[in-house]
């Protein structure tokens, strides 16, 4: 990286490199409204975060300082809100997040509702306010501007069972470039709440995958252990969801005290 934060040719957003190297990335899902946490995070071997601004007690001061603490690492922040529209877009872009992730992209509507909340027009409808995102990038006002609508990620999710059915007019949509599949709403859409291991969930993530790689449109999904990822590696994914904050936490302890309890 140069001394301006930027990487080889000329690109901010390192997950942008890294894909079109062909490489799987890795991330997790930052739930804690908390700067030490992210900053553990940032020098972990993450290529991203995802500041859950949805389900997670963030707000967006919260989201500010989380989204600060990575700078200086080579951890890229995204932010997952709750509705794909340039209002709850726009304050985490403008605070420096790389990318935003939208919930429940189950028609091509949502997914151009999404890829145009995250660019400024023509291209979008994301509104001029980004006072905090140039000094997060080390870059000038004027070059965030120029360099926002391509260095920005627009992120769907695919998770309810209508997706089966509409999934295809999704991916073909112009400005998307990266789908998760979301196992546990896609399960409890199927009746199961959020038991993902039931062969029909997985019978239906196995058909989103198929259509969503045989499109331009990135995949990425949640792989619970190393050998689920390195099976859904092989198989195409780009981007993995290797946890919640809460949840490697609550393994670390577990592994900690069970390591102690077997020794007495």
């Amino acid at each position: 990286m140069t001394d301006r934060g930027e990487l080889p040719g000329g690109k901010l957003n390192r997950l942008r490199v890294l894909w079109r190297e062909g490489r799987c990335t890795f991330g997790a899902i930052a739930t804690i409204p908390s700067v030490q946490t992210v900053q553990v995070m940032a020098r972990s071997g993450l290529d991203w975060i995802l500041i859950d601004m949805e389900h997670g007690p963030i707000d967006v001061g919260a989201a500010h300082a989380m989204i600060a603490a990575t700078s200086g690492t080579p951890l890229v922040p995204l932010v997952r809100v709750a509705a794909a529209t340039p209002w709850h877009a726009k304050a985490p872009l403008d605070l420096g997040a790389l990318g935003i992730c939208f919930p429940m992209t189950t028609r091509r509507a949502d997914a151009e509702a999404a890829a145009r909340a995250v660019r400024y027009p023509p291209e979008g409808e994301r509104f001029w306010g980004p006072f905090y995102a140039p000094l997060r990038w080390d870059i000038s006002m004027r070059e965030y501007l120029d360099r926002a609508n391509d260095e920005v990620l627009a992120i769907g999710t695919v998770e309810h069972i209508d997706a089966l059915d509409t999934v295809a007019d999704v991916v073909a949509t112009p400005g998307l470039d990266l789908v998760f599949i979301g196992p546990g709403d896609l399960a409890t859409s199927m009746g199961f709440k959020g038991r993902v291991e039931e062969p029909a969930v997985q019978s239906a993530i196995l058909k989103l995958e198929s259509t969503i790689l045989s499109s331009k449109v990135l995949l990425g999904g949640v792989a619970r252990n190393a050998e689920q990822a390195n099976a859904m590696i092989a198989r195409g994914y780009k981007a993995l969801v290797l946890g919640f904050d809460w949840g490697l936490l609550e393994k670390g302890i577990a592994t900690a005290l069970a390591g102690i309890r077997s020794a007495t």
